[in-house]
């Protein structure tokens, strides 16, 4: 399960940011997570649920904003959601493996007090 490992990388970058700013408590976090990242959100919210314990964050919300994924027809010059990396264009059907979106896993906010 590498949620664990993202999520103890994703807390101490949090809490990093959190003491650099003079806080002494993270309060929630927010993640952007892609549809097409590999990273389960369920598994994500187990792991912080058990990386948090004892930590500046104990106590604290984990929000997670799925990304849906998105590619690119170079034809039509136009983005449209699309369900893996290789998808067949809505207007023209011509394929496109250009993604746009999806792939984040990214810190979106930190709340501290």
């Amino acid at each position: 399960m590498h949620e664990v490992s993202i999520m103890t990388e994703a807390l101490r970058m949090a809490m990093d940011a959190a003491k650099s700013a003079g806080a002494t408590r993270v309060l929630k976090l927010r993640l952007r997570i892609g549809s097409l990242s590999g990273v389960v959100p369920e598994a994500l919210r187990f792991a912080f649920d058990v990386v948090v314990q004892g930590t500046m964050a104990e106590g604290a919300t984990l929000e997670i904003e799925t990304v849906r994924a998105a590619c690119w027809c170079a034809t039509c010059q136009a983005e449209f959601e699309c369900e893996n990396f290789f998808n067949e264009c809505p207007r023209c059907h011509d394929v496109s493996g250009e993604l746009r979106r999806g792939r984040e896993m990214e810190i979106a906010d930190v709340e501290t007090s």
